[in-house]
């Protein structure tokens, strides 16, 4: 079983931006495709990108496409989601996931989850 720790949230100004790291212990991190997924205030918890086990293959939500990254670094069990032009409605806390299989597209594919990191983007 492995375990997500998330990292690198914060304050920002809007325009601003973040990079967030997901480190994985436990198990190896290229069994898993992974995702991030977040949750604003009042809201439900809604999905932002995906990535597949090798990274070949990334999926973005539409709200953050072209503004958002996500990429991995299997050697360091680590998977990032760079963030970039940052707005107000982008305040969430943030979550990786990780299911056991190529790629995962639906929050209930996900087996394993991070405690989460709040990003707050001031306008």
């Amino acid at each position: 079983q492995v375990q997500l720790v998330e990292s690198g949230g914060g304050l920002v100004q809007a325009g601003g931006s973040l990079r967030l790291s997901c480190a994985a212990s436990g198990r190896t991190l290229s069994s898993y495709a992974m995702g991030w997924f977040r949750q604003a205030p009042g809201k439900e918890r809604e999905f932002v990108a995906a990535i597949s086990r090798r990274g070949g293959t990334t999926i973005d939500a539409d709200s953050v496409k072209g503004r958002f990254t996500i990429s991995r670094d299997n050697l360091k069990n680590t998977v990032y989601l760079q963030m970039n032009s940052l707005k107000p409605d982008d305040t969430a806390v943030y979550y990786c996931a990780g299911c056991l299989a190529n790629m995962c597209y639906g929050e209930g594919d996900y087996d394993y989850w991070g405690q989460g990191t709040q990003v707050t983007v001031s306008s």
